[in-house]
């Protein structure tokens, strides 16, 4: 089911943005039409990424919570992640 959105702008800004709508071949509902989806797209992406976080952060208190984490130091923590950039920028010489 579609759904219909109503605003209002003043005149001026409702010709001018006709007048560029209509320079790219398309309506100003096209292109309203247009920005709403592409900004539904974007909260879409957002939802998607927070939910795969959660499920993530959840994982890891589990895997806390069953014992099966291993702690580092900081300073191990530190070269692990040297190592790893290390081989990425080592990747990408090649």
């Amino acid at each position: 089911m579609d759904t219909r959105i109503q605003f209002r702008v003043d005149e001026e800004t409702k010709r001018l943005a006709q007048i560029m709508a209509e320079s790219q071949g398309r309506t100003l509902s096209d292109a309203c039409r247009e920005l709403t989806e592409e900004l539904a797209e974007q909260q879409r992406k957002i939802m998607t990424h927070d939910q795969w976080l959660t499920e993530e952060v959840n994982a890891a208190f589990s895997k806390l919570e069953s014992g099966q984490s291993k702690f580092v130091s900081h300073e191990e923590a530190n070269l692990d992640m040297e190592a790893r950039k290390m081989k990425i920028r080592n990747k990408a010489k090649k």
